[in-house]
């Protein structure tokens, strides 16, 4: 049954016809009988799906919509709005992974039959899987609007989207106790009415569930809402989940106390026995990673809405293992209300200190021995509002271990992260330690990420090697144990960097000896690439033509970089462009179309004044072009490219074709000028090209290498590990 409701955006129509944009706005010029707009705006219209397909169908443009994106476009379309009809396609999703016969009993018929069915039908499912205290219920959830800028497992910050007031009550011993009123079950039961407008979408769900499997169809349509919006959520990337649940160890019963989509708690759960319990402020991530977890697990889920500083949906919880992404820098955590809360067993915390509440609120509750990891600003190290708790940390043992991530590890990307490692103590270390870990030499090339196999052996590594009995080896510039009496001066600063001994010279002598030795071989190759003699010649008077004259007449084809696209793959940007560097950068989802490169593309970077060109080569070939540069696409036939890259670099060529109106020099590749010359003429000059690009890759090479051995040297001389003579 197609949903006459469903509607469908320009985007949408291009995905079903596997078209760009472009060409749907062509459709709606040039075709009289293109369905018109019901509905979004005047610069982004929507269209009725079923007249969308109809049209599509009878162009031969569509033979049939897949299945997926009919699913897709029902769910984005809905009524009541993507994530009520996510949240009512993981109640089905979990009854036909759960009791798929079931299911089968209550879609025969009617809709309204079937609206009318499954709410029983799920209710003997929820229990089971949520638990037979309040996590489902009937009662209306909290406010269901969208929130905007939501981590994932991170709670919903309260300057964006400001939870209720918190009534709370005082027992006389002065002890803090939450009120139950400020604190909802994640997920409720959707009743028959509700349900009512979502049986087209629910039919459709179950058939891709048939084809798909039940975990990887909400995985699927869970991912799409996210990519759909990309400012609304900041994912955890998996690897740091995964590390970070690594780090907490196999533990029964988990806490996530902002547990956003879930991403912590997906990486530990590993065991049909274990207790998943999950907050978030945001009523739609709660139920959508309740949903989630009991897709992915056999685990009983225990969710809930609220502020977890506010209004603790678990105050009883003992649980063997905390992870949390905590919110950053929050000023609005609760400060005056929560002044005699008795979890603050380490220090009242500084209005400024919010992660610090979120440090003593998952070692409340964790059972004695318990774990906790969670990921912190690298200021919350070194704050001296935050010295004294740090202290009390330090000296009760229940802070074990300080772990500096690289750049661009988790958002926000441009900050050096950290890990604080747990441990609520049964009794006070006679002696403790503190293990400081620094993995920021791992960070990856330009925003690439960081190279994740090697921070996870590293971190791993010396975590398990601190929890062995016996001296933990130090690892200069890497890791090290450190007495906490060494740190209990007047700023308690952990920042791992002030703690560490630099790595011994590039490495040691030995280290040392194989960086001259591969530059004296870069240095031979630079000198065998150096070019031959200048020979004088006359000034050439070749006829010319530009860039955008060879476009008009198909000798090639010019394409820019987008914002975006649907291809997980490397994007060249224009610093790797402008460095000579691999592919590093990545571009957000978006219902753009990649522009993907090709060998023998020529890509030439339109900001900074720069003369520079670069030709694709295998290695490169298949990146997304970043935002900045040009593609130019010769015909092989009509251009050689490295003749086209080599005249583009000519600096005259580029003063004349760049715009100094503002204060960032553009340039407009379309005026750049070529020579008409002959294919075998362009040969020759495109030969001498390439060795020129050769050499100046070869010098860049030995410059890295030179630093290298220069700052080694340096290092060496100055900690005694090379001798002066």
């Amino acid at each position: 049954m197609q949903d006459n409701a469903t509607e469908v955006t320009a985007a949408g129509i291009a995905r079903l016809a596997g078209v760009g944009r472009a060409a749907v706005s062509n459709w709606r010029r040039r075709h009289a009988d293109f369905p018109r707009p019901v509905g979004g705006t005047e610069t982004s219209p929507s269209f009725a799906l079923a007249e969308v397909e109809s049209w599509l169908r009878k162009q031969g443009k569509l033979a049939e919509v897949p299945l997926r994106e009919r699913v897709w476009q029902q769910l984005s379309g809905h009524p009541e709005g993507p994530v009520t009809a996510l949240t009512h396609a993981g109640c089905l999703l979990l009854l036909i992974h759960d009791r798929p016969t079931v299911w089968l009993e209550v879609s025969a018929g009617s809709d309204e039959r079937l609206s009318k069915m499954l709410p029983g039908a799920l209710g003997e499912v929820f229990t089971p899987r949520f638990g037979p205290e309040p996590a489902v219920s009937t009662a209306p959830a909290v406010n269901t609007a969208p929130v905007v800028n939501t981590p994932d497992a991170v709670n919903t910050a309260d300057d964006v989207n400001p939870a209720p007031s918190v009534s709370s009550a005082h027992d006389p011993s002065g002890v803090h106790t939450p009120s139950a009123v400020n604190t909802h079950p994640a997920l409720r039961l959707p009743t028959g009415p509700e349900l009512l407008p979502s049986a087209p979408l629910l039919r459709g769900v179950a058939e891709l569930a048939a084809e798909l499997g039940a975990r990887q169809t909400f995985e699927f349509l869970l991912g799409r809402h996210l990519d759909a919006n990309p400012r609304q959520y900041t994912l955890t990337p998996a690897d740091l989940a995964a590390l970070m649940a690594d780090l907490a160890g196999p533990a029964r019963t988990l806490l996530d106390p902002a547990c956003g989509t879930g991403a912590l708690l997906r990486a530990a759960a590993t065991r049909p026995d274990q207790e998943l319990h999950a907050q978030d402020s945001a009523p739609e991530l709660a139920a959508l990673t309740t949903l989630r977890l009991a897709l992915q697990t056999w685990s009983t889920v225990h969710g809930a809405v609220g502020d977890s500083l506010r209004a603790d949906a678990h105050p009883r919880l003992r649980a063997d293992a905390v992870l949390c992404h905590p919110p950053f820098n929050e000023r609005n955590w609760g400060h005056d209300e929560l002044a005699y809360d008795p979890r603050w067993e380490y220090g009242f915390p500084a209005r400024t200190e919010s992660e610090l509440a979120w440090v003593q609120h998952a070692l409340a509750r964790l059972k004695d021995g318990g774990a906790g990891v969670l990921l912190m600003p690298p200021a919350a190290a070194s704050r001296r509002s935050g010295r004294r708790i740090r202290a009390d940390l330090l000296r009760r043992g229940a802070l074990r271990a300080v772990i500096a991530l690289p750049v661009g590890a988790a958002p926000p990307y441009n900050i050096p992260l950290h890990l604080w490692v747990l441990r609520r103590p049964e009794k006070a270390p006679a002696q403790p330690e503190v293990l400081l870990v620094d993995v920021g030499q791992f960070a990856g090339e330009g925003r690439g990420g960081p190279d994740w196999r090697a921070v996870r052996e590293a971190v791993l590594d010396a975590w398990q090697a601190f929890g062995r009995p016996g001296r933990f080896t130090e690892r200069p510039g890497l890791a090290r144990a450190l007495p906490v009496i060494e740190l209990l001066d007047d700023d308690v600063d952990l920042a791992p960097a002030r703690h560490l001994p630099p790595p011994t010279a590039a490495g040691g002598a030995e280290q040392l000896t194989a960086v001259r030795e591969h530059l004296g071989e870069t240095l031979r190759l630079t000198a065998d690439l150096t070019p031959p003699r200048a020979d004088a010649a006359h000034p050439a008077r070749w006829p010319l033509t530009t860039i955008g004259e060879l476009a008009r007449g198909g000798a090639l084809m010019l394409r820019t970089g987008g914002n975006g696209g649907h291809a997980r793959v490397p994007v060249l940007t224009d610093h790797d462009v402008l460095f000579g560097a691999d592919p590093s950068g990545t571009l957000p989802e978006s219902e753009e179309e990649a522009v993907l490169t090709e060998p023998g593309d020529v890509v030439v970077p339109v900001l900074g004044g720069g003369s520079v060109a670069r030709v694709i080569d295998a290695t490169t070939g298949g990146a997304a072009l970043g935002r900045n540069l040009v593609l130019l696409r010769p015909d092989p036939a009509a251009l050689d490219p490295w003749f086209l890259a080599g005249f583009l670099r000519g600096t005259a060529n580029n003063r004349q074709a760049s715009s100094y109106a503002s204060t960032a020099t553009r340039l407009d590749v379309r005026r750049l000028q070529l020579p008409r010359l002959p294919l075998d003429e362009q040969r020759r000059y495109g030969e001498r090209f390439r060795v020129l690009d050769e050499f100046e890759r070869a010098l860049r090479h030995a410059g890295r290498l030179g630093e290298q051995l220069v700052r080694g040297m340096y290092d060496g001389l100055t900690d005694g590990t090379v001798a002066p003579d």
